[in-house]
């Protein structure tokens, strides 16, 4: 291959992204340098329909006030629409009760919430928890520091260059220590392979000996639908600003009667039935670990989105980020020397696709996109011990969501072609990430 790139047939989809791109302003903008923007970031955070915008600004503008200890009628009515957005919530992830969802700042905080509430008052020396070795620093660091603490064990399945975890290995390691085994945290779908973990199947796996499952979802509760009841975890954890709602705001689920055997991980205002000088005594649930005034804005908003991603279809949206990765499978392996990460079979991901290319860094792959108003991810994505199982240092990431077409995906891949050729055609020789 030189210059020309075979661009197969156009594939069908069950939603129209060219007519969704219209509900998103930021997407009717350009990139530097007048360049239409083709906005493949999506794994490290979404854009907003004008929907979520205009409910938060509605917020702000008609019945602001803080929330729950107010008697006005202000207060009352932004009480209502906050724990109305816990309900949609609840109802967007098929949660028993709206008590289970506890506002947090995001993925990252509702894991430490976990940690620092159920494993400093449930693990002991000795115990283990189980990771894999394609999680998030989120789902990794709470646990080490928890370790230190406690001084129960990590232990961490390896995965396959496909992205699987061995399944000898998981039997292995369940046989040999079920009764030591006190926590199992995973993630639905890696952020950096895009590999769809068998959630409901390991959550089982867990179960069988007892032990708890935490699922980060944060790659997965933005693209498809999430069944609280049917995956049957004990915790579950994501992220606002990855599924088209505002940063600073996400989702703790827990199942009630851990959630009410925990102790509250914050202290302050809101989350106290009474203070004396003595004591205090907590909150009722959800209101038990929602320390200070809440994210009250944020989480309409995060309403407002679970809403219009409810109404799009996350079915359809699925189906079509699947469809987008069948062609970038299909275009990116035309170039030499380039390297898909994780499963080679699209139906296996979500809509991410990670790649190296022999000679050329990510930060300079990136940077070059980006002259074309292509804004993809270079790095480790918060994923050291995955790439380092993989050899490499880093390496450039494209995800894609509803409002992303077949035609931006075709311009990913003739701009990585291009630089590409650039290179191999007597071009400076770039820095090697592997």
């Amino acid at each position: 291959m030189h210059n020309s790139m075979t661009f197969p047939t156009p594939l069908s989809t069950q939603l129209d992204p060219h007519q969704l791109r219209i509900d998103f302003p930021i997407l009717q903008t350009t990139a530097q340098g007048g360049m239409p923007l083709v906005y493949l970031d999506n794994g490290a955070s979404t854009q907003r329909p004008q929907m979520v915008l205009d409910s938060m600004n509605d917020c702000y503008s008609r019945y602001y006030s803080n929330v729950h200890r107010g008697i006005h009628s202000l207060s009352e009515t932004s009480t209502h629409a906050f724990e109305q957005a816990r309900q949609t919530l609840a109802d967007f992830i098929h949660a028993a009760s709206a008590k289970e969802v506890i506002f947090t700042a995001g993925t990252t905080a509702g894991i430490n919430t976990v940690a620092r509430s159920w494993g400093d008052q449930n693990l002991r020396s000795g115990d283990m928890i189980v990771l894999t070795m394609a999680e998030h620093h989120a789902n990794i660091v709470p646990w080490q520091q928890l370790a230190t603490r406690t001084g129960c064990e990590l232990v961490f399945l390896p995965i396959d260059r496909q992205g699987h975890v061995d399944a000898e290995q998981m039997d292995l390691l369940w046989q040999r220590h079920a009764e030591r085994i006190k926590l199992f945290a995973f993630t639905a779908v890696s952020n950096v392979l895009g590999t769809i973990n068998p959630v409901q199947r390991w959550v089982q796996r867990a179960h069988q000996i007892d032990a708890i499952a935490l699922v980060d979802a944060a790659q997965a509760a933005p693209h498809m639908t999430i069944d609280i009841q049917a995956w049957d975890a004990d915790f579950v954890v994501f992220s606002g600003h990855k599924m088209c709602g505002p940063t600073g705001i996400g989702i703790l689920y827990g199942r009630e009667a851990l959630l009410e055997a925990m102790p509250p991980f914050l202290g302050g205002g809101a989350m106290i039935r009474s203070v004396t000088t003595q004591g205090f005594t907590s909150a009722d649930l959800p209101e038990k670990f929602e320390a200070g005034t809440p994210p009250i804005v944020e989480a309409i908003g995060l309403a407002t989105a679970a809403n219009y991603l409810s109404q799009v279809g996350l079915p359809a949206i699925h189906a079509h980020e699947q469809q987008l990765t069948q062609l970038a499978h299909e275009l990116l392996t035309q170039i030499p020397g380039l390297r898909l990460l994780g499963p080679e079979e699209p139906t296996e991901k979500g809509g991410i696709v990670s790649f190296v290319i022999a000679g050329l860094h990510p930060h300079d792959i990136s940077q070059w996109l980006d002259m074309d108003g292509i804004a993809v991810r270079a790095g480790h994505h918060c994923a050291m011990p995955l790439h380092q199982s993989l050899e490499i240092s880093a390496s450039t990431r494209a995800s894609f969501y509803l409002y992303n077409t077949a035609e931006e995906i075709e311009k990913l891949a003739t701009g990585v072609q291009r630089l590409q050729t650039k290179v191999t055609g007597g071009g400076r020789r770039r820095r090697s990430a592997t």
